[in-house]
This record gives C-alpha cells, structure tokens and sequence, in this order.
C-alpha cells in the first residue's frame, strides 16, 4: 500500500537508505535466509508528489503493511511521519473531492463516536497563524468526524499538511507548486530521543565522538535490535554503541588506546559511564585491540550481527597500529613484557593509513558477521572526482546496498557505507580480497596514501609571500595527542 512519508528536511541524502534499512528489519522483503537474498533487490518503491523537487520532505513509499509502516516511522530519526493519505490537491476544493471519494470503509472506522480525534495543521517553506490553523481545521466539516476531540492523546491523529508554490520566493525549489494534503497518522518519530542524547549532556566525550544523531542513524542502518551482537573496532568514548543499546542491541568494542577503554578520566567518567548515564546495559567486553591484528582465535567466524564504525581519517585522529618504528623496520626483534611492567604497560604503535585499515575491517567483518549482518562505516572522498564511486573499497563477500553523503568542506566529504555480508568467508574469496584491495590501492586512493587528505579538510590562509613569519605560520596546525 502506498503511504505518504514525509521527512524532517536535513540529510537529505540519508532519509530513504535510512527507510529501507528498518523496512527490511522490519520484514518488508521477507527472510533474509531465502535462498535468493543474495539477488534479491531490497529497495521500496518511491514517488514524489506532483510538481516536486527530489529534495522535498514529501515522499510517496509503498510499504507492505501497517505494521511495517508504523515501525518504520516510531523508529526512524529522519521521518516525521508516515500516514495513510484521504486526498491530496494542489487547492481546498481538489482536496475535498479526493477525500470524499477516498472509500468509505477506510475512513469510518476511525470518525466513529467511540473515538477521539486530533487535527494538526503544518506547513513546509510558509508560516501560518494561529488563525490561519482553525481556518483550515473548519474547512474539513464535510468529513463526518462523530468522535471527541483529545488535543493531549487522541485515538487518532490527523493531519493537514499544506506546501507553498515557489513562486513566492521562499527559497524552494523552482518547480515546487503548491500542494494540499489531509491524512491519517500511522506512526511517527520520536525527536526528543536527539537531545536526550546529545553530546554536550554526555559524562565522557574524546575529540571523534560521534553526533547523537549520526549516531542512531548509523545503528538503524546497521538494524540495532535486541537479541543482536553490535561491535565497533574503533571504539573511543563509545558514542556509536550507546546508540545501538538504545535500541536493545548487546555491544561490544576494541580499542588501540588501552588508556581510552580502561581508564577514561577516572572511574565516574569513562565509556561504562556513558551507559550508565541512560540506564542501558553496559557493554559485554571492551577490548585493548589492535585492527590490525585481531585478537580472534583461529577459526572463529560468524561471531556478530553487525559492525558499525568511524574508522581514523588522520584529520581528528590518526590511525595507529602496533609496533614502533625500528619494529616495524625490522631492526630489533619482538619483545615480552617484563611482568613488573605489564600493569602499566602501554604498547608502542605506528602510523596506519585508512586504505590498510579498510582493507583489515572488511576481511575483519567478512570473517567475523553471520550471514546477512551488516557492516556500517565512513569513508573519506574527494567531492571534485566525477566518479567518487571508484574510491569505495569492496570485498567480494559484501554487497554495497546504501551511500549516503555528508558534506565536510568544498573539497572533501565522507560516504556512510552500508554493506550486507552475502558469501560465506573462505581462503580464495580472501584471496580474490587481498587482489582487488591491492588494485583498489595503487588506482584509486593515492591521494589517501600521499597524505592528501588533510590539504584537501584544511586550506591555509592566502598569505603576502613578503612576510616571513606568516609563511612559516602559514602551515595548518593540527592538534590532539593523536595526530
């Protein structure tokens, strides 16, 4: 059946990825066990309204049921709500013929007199009065509402949704025109969930904590629900995991820095505190790990339902993996850990590029995801490349099933990459892996490798080449222990 969904207007790019992913946690396509779910096309159908832009909050999705469809709006972050649409016009008098003969064993279940009722009048890209707003609610009298009116918890919640024609000059898109609807409220978001959880209310933040919103919105990619095992490899302070035990999931994480997993600012402001703060169930492990060489014994696989990260770009923080210099380099052997050291003891690390520690996350999560889970990330990219495509890292176990962009600066912005686990993990498809990572690497990503990704985040200021000192100046400066 096809509903109206209609979004918050910010992130344009993440709102429908964000659907699909709780449409299909939710059942929409069936078993994700069926034996075509590696060809099957997990994508809704959508529509826009007439004379709309793409861009506008007004969607048209068909969802197979109720069900799915109030899940999907009670959970989503960037859906404001879903309704069962009566009628729609680009003026009063056309909405009131679609609604008259919208058919009556649809409406009159929910005007009947046992039931309470609410009207809500919004608009997009006008203003309307509060009297302007009981005009249009006593412009709806030849629908037959015989219930009483609940302002505070109705039964039933219907709305009136009104857009303005562009020619207005209110800034909307040139072929918006305006456009009428009246529906009935199937489910909506819960927006006091983002300041609830906002970061400057968070006891224990570090430079790359994760926005709250961005948050939630990457666990509902990755289908967060109870019963499932969510792990981040790049842990930090833990805003990614707080939101996917929001939403019921268990979590685990790793992270390079023992420091950061195990000692925080103190035993009141750490990552447990986090959790504590909201009541949600801390996480089951918190690991002094390294992504590059996983703690993992031999021969375990298939162990969690999604991985949801933020690897290190080297703008924020840097990548780091174990081993020093002379290490690396072969010119001292391995060490062991004095016993009398190994309370304290903190590893010695390295520099490590975000196309190596991309490549180890996918053959980590080809390894270690069962069947169908998710692995949900940000990938760094150069917006002037007319095919910003090729610089996405694939893994022949994995199908790409969203994008979504973010925009950062004029010439850089990060993808969040959604892939579905699809092949079961064997030494030739790791193989087929290292082949086309090394490709992947020496075509597509040298910017990355030559160290490009910070001129490309931060531009100097334009300098007069007379003055000295500005020139030395002129230099970005980057701060944090981690870069």
């Amino acid at each position: 059946m096809w509903y109206l969904c209609v979004f918050y207007h910010r992130l344009l790019d993440y709102r429908k990825p964000e659907v699909e992913s709780l449409a299909d946690l939710f059942g929409a396509f069936g078993d994700k066990q069926s034996a075509d779910f590696r060809t099957q096309n997990r994508v809704l159908e959508w529509r826009l309204p007439k004379h709309h832009h793409p861009d506008s909050p007004f969607h048209f999705v068909n969802l197979p049921s109720e069900d799915v469809a109030r899940n999907v709006a009670n959970r989503s972050i960037l859906v404001k709500g879903i309704y069962e649409l009566w009628g729609e016009g680009s003026s009063y008098e056309e909405l009131e013929e679609a609604v008259k003969v919208y058919p009556d064993e649809r409406k009159l279940p929910y005007l009947a007199s046992e039931r309470t009722f609410k009207i809500t009048v919004d608009s997009f890209g006008k203003v309307m009065s509060l009297q302007e707003q009981n005009e249009r609610i006593r412009g709806l009298s030849y629908i037959p509402f015989k219930g009483r009116v609940n302002l505070k918890g109705p039964d039933h919640n219907f709305w009136l949704m009104e857009t303005d024609d562009s020619a207005t000059n209110n800034g909307l898109p040139p072929v918006m025109g305006r456009r009428i609807f009246f529906g009935r409220e199937v489910g909506g978001a819960d927006r006091k969930l983002i300041p609830t959880y906002q970061l400057k209310s968070r006891t224990y933040l570090g430079p790359t904590a994760m926005d709250a919103e961005m948050a939630f919105l990457m666990a509902n990619q990755a289908q967060a629900a109870p019963g499932k095992l969510v792990y981040d490899p790049f842990v930090g302070t833990g805003s990614i995991l707080v939101s996917a035990a929001h939403f019921g999931a268990m979590t685990m994480g790793a992270d390079i820095d023992i420091r950061v997993v195990r000692d925080g600012r103190g035993p009141d402001c750490n990552v447990w505190s986090n959790f504590k703060q909201y009541g949600l169930p801390i996480p089951i492990a918190l690991l002094r790990a390294d992504n590059n060489l996983p703690p993992w014994r031999p021969g375990l696989k298939e162990v969690f339902d999604a991985i949801i990260c933020d690897p290190p770009y080297g703008v924020r923080a840097g990548g780091r993996k174990s081993g020093g210099r002379k290490l690396l380099k072969g010119v001292v052997g391995p060490y062991t850990v004095p016993d009398d050291k190994r309370a304290d003891h903190i590893p010695s690390t390295a520099s490590y590029s975000l196309v190596e520690c991309v490549h180890d996350l996918l053959d980590l999560a080809a390894k270690m995801l069962v069947m169908g889970g998710r692995l949900v990330f940000f990938y760094p990219v150069l917006r002037e490349d007319d095919s910003v495509e090729d610089h996405f890292p694939e893994h022949p176990c994995f199908k790409l099933v969203a994008t979504s962009e973010q925009i950062l600066s004029s010439r850089y912005s990060r993808v969040l990459l959604t892939m579905v686990k699809t092949s079961v993990y064997t030494e030739e498809l790791a193989l087929a892996a290292t082949i086309k990572h090394l490709e992947f690497k020496e075509n597509h990503v040298k910017w990355l490798e030559d160290g490009n990704l910070h001129s490309s985040v931060f531009s100097p200021a334009d300098v007069e080449s007379g003055d000295s000192k500005v020139n030395k100046e002129s230099k970005p400066k980057y701060r944090g222990k981690y870069v």
